[in-house]
């Protein structure tokens, strides 16, 4: 469409009615041009609005003209709204464009020199306080002066989230606050219960900051993922279970006084030919904040690295949403992989975010698509940034759980750095019985979507919970290492109406607890605050359950929960476990190389539980504890561990 029609204008600026703006949006959808200028006006729309915002807070330097007695006439005058209005918005943006740039220029000199008189003090005379605010100075627009000199980097907490400042520049990524497990008292809180899956992306974020150069934000790193990232050498199950359960106990290398259990699930694997017929739609997010190399070009890739994969009877749909969403390709069987990579190439990024216009298209193809018995996924590629239509996240997630009921699964794939929504990625997959991976590289994408492709399409499981119960006889206290964010209450654990984690083909899942066995020096959960006695009864109603507590030799009991794909029921599997005692140094090499992975991450978030733990002893054991290392993971892992102990001495 012409891009001078005032129509235009008024899409951008959500002003026309739902007719209208339906009929643009399809008009836009075919043109990069058009795309491109809609996104600038937008822009320019944001930015005025958040001047104007800055000058109502600053009333005297509002200049106040006796237009009020005007307004009727104005509002009621249809010249000024077919003619004149569009004219002076467009006048209105041509002279802001040319005082933005005009600052934005004169913002830049000044950099140039206080950056120079940071590196020659000597050469430069610094500038007066009012000759630098005099400079810096705008009738409409505040600019914060740069800093003399950066630190390496830094954190800053604010109402939307965690923002990092690295050499000056700020993002606007969210990772979610988050506060790490304590130790609990086993003889109050005998029950750890938590859903299980498992997502990897905290690893790989962890991975891509530590590349660029900088430490992580404390809340990107969680320790599961981090753990999780990595396989472990667990038995099969048997053939009637899709899951063994493994546990082993050892001396705790950050805490010799304390033991580190290590619970491991290893599900059952399905050979690539025995994989179902597969009905996948690729969501793929084409706004304009995806047009970084390392955002759609790179989902791109990644989206034709499965393609390769698929065989002539599994099918694919491209759903692409930006401003409005739309079929790029309908559902198409793999013998047609040219016209499917064709479909592919041809995406180009512009717009704004409707991720839920997106959502709702994408799960009707996958449901009009349905197989039986087959693999019914919906892949959602984007760096979250949903900003038009359905924007929040309780409402997105909620849109998510509705949709889930379908049958069809989802995987999320996250992309891009400065303004990534974690937090909102990750709870998308949790509720929409999915998995999270983040891609920061396409050998990232080749580990995800082709070495552990049957883990990352076949739900072998859906719904897995874990709940252990500590016998107070032998243990103190613990604490779990991670899965802050997939807390249940014990109560939850018997209940099928709860949501829980799903576990994909031939996965391991590893979780790890810290426990002060009884008649340690020390147990953390004795400096917790003591709770008044009860007034009506005791915690334990069982006389007859405490005294076989007090006799058992058992250290603590494993239960797992899980229901079929297509179930509704869920069904029990449960170990006991003895302590016999084992020292970290005797330990498995898999043990040795989940401690060092889960000290790291502690490292980095500068837990309070790190112990004594430190970036040496972390590669100590992870190098005792590389093994085999068939993909080269593990190598990588001492690579990085070795990155960032640079960075901290930095």
């Amino acid at each position: 469409m012409n891009i001078d029609d005032p129509r235009l204008t008024a899409y951008a600026l959500d002003e026309l009615d739902e007719a209208e703006r339906a009929e643009i949006a399809h008009e836009a959808a075919v043109s990069a041009e058009t795309q491109r200028e809609v996104q600038e006006t937008q822009t320019m729309a944001r930015r005025l609005r958040e001047d104007f915002a800055a000058e109502l807070q600053h009333p005297a330097s509002v200049v106040k003209a006796p237009l009020s007695a005007n307004l009727s006439d104005i509002r009621d005058d249809p010249w000024f709204w077919s003619i004149a209005r569009p004219l002076a918005v467009a006048a209105v943006i041509a002279a802001f464009a040319v005082i933005g740039l005009a600052i934005f220029g004169g913002y830049k000199l000044q950099q140039n020199k206080i950056a120079q008189a940071s590196r020659h003090p000597t050469n430069l005379p610094l500038a007066a306080p009012s000759e630098i605010e005099a400079e810096m100075a705008s009738p409409m627009i505040a600019l914060r002066q740069p800093a003399a000199a950066q630190p390496e980097f830094r954190e800053d907490f604010s109402r939307d989230g965690d923002i990092r400042t690295h050499n000056g520049k700020s993002n606007t990524a969210d990772y979610g606050l988050f506060i790490e497990n304590p130790f609990l008292a086993a003889l109050d809180n005998p029950l750890s219960t938590f859903s299980i899956d498992v997502d990897t992306a905290s690893y790989s974020i962890v991975q891509r900051f530590i590349n660029n150069g900088t430490l992580p934000p404390k809340d990107a790193v969680r320790v599961e993922e981090m753990i999780n990232y990595f396989t472990y050498d667990y038995p099969k199950p048997t053939a009637d279970e899709p899951f063994s359960i493994n546990v082993d106990v050892a001396s705790c290398p950050w805490e010799q006084a304390h033991r580190l259990v290590r619970v491991g699930l290893k599900g059952r694997e399905i050979a690539q030919d025995k994989r179902g017929t597969s009905n996948l739609v690729f969501l793929l997010d084409v706004s304009g904040s995806m047009t970084p190399a390392e955002r759609l070009p790179l989902v791109k890739q990644a989206m034709r690295l499965l393609v390769e994969k698929l065989s002539e009877k599994d099918r694919v749909a491209i759903v692409v949403y930006a401003g409005a969403s739309g079929l790029a390709l309908p559902s198409t069987t793999g013998e047609h992989k040219e016209q499917i990579l064709s479909a592919l190439e041809s995406l180009q990024a512009g717009g704004s975010t409707n991720g839920a216009e997106g959502i709702q298209l994408a799960y009707k193809v996958a449901e009009d698509n349905f197989i039986k018995g087959g693999v019914n996924r919906v892949i959602l590629a984007t760096d979250g940034d949903f900003n038009v239509g359905v924007t929040s996240q309780g409402e997105l997630i909620r849109l998510i759980e509705e949709k889930a009921k379908s049958g069809v699964f989802l995987s999320v794939l996250g992309v891009g750095e400065d303004n990534l929504k974690d937090s909102t990625m990750q709870k998308l997959a949790d509720k929409g019985n999915g998995n999270y991976a983040y891609l920061d590289s396409l050998d990232e994408a080749r580990r995800v979507l082709v070495q552990q492709m049957n883990g990352t399409l076949v739900t072998i499981a859906k719904d897995a919970k874990i709940q252990v119960e500590f016998n107070p006889a032998r243990v103190a206290s613990y604490r779990l290492i991670g899965y802050e964010k997939r807390l249940l209450r014990k109560e939850d654990f018997n209940n099928d109406k709860i949501d829980a984690g799903e576990i994909g083909a031939g996965h391991t899942v590893t979780a790890l607890f810290e426990v002060v066995p009884v008649g340690a020096n020390a147990n953390p959960a004795a400096n917790l605050p003591s709770v008044d006695p009860l007034k009506y009864g005791t915690y334990s109603t069982n006389a007859t359950q405490g005294d076989q507590r007090s006799t058992s030799s058992e250290m603590l009991t494993v239960k797992l929960r899980y229901k079929k794909p297509d179930g509704d029921k869920s069904e029990l599997i449960e170990r006991a476990v003895v302590d016999d005692g084992k020292q970290f140094a005797n330990a498995s090499a898999d043990f040795k190389f989940a401690a060092a992975v889960a000290e790291f991450g502690m490292l980095l978030r500068n837990s309070e539980f790190k112990g004594s733990g430190t970036p040496g002893a972390v590669l100590e054991w992870a190098e005792e504890g590389k093994g085999k290392d068939a993909n080269g993971y593990r190598a990588g892992f001492l690579q990085l561990v070795r990155k960032a102990q640079a960075l901290k001495r930095g």
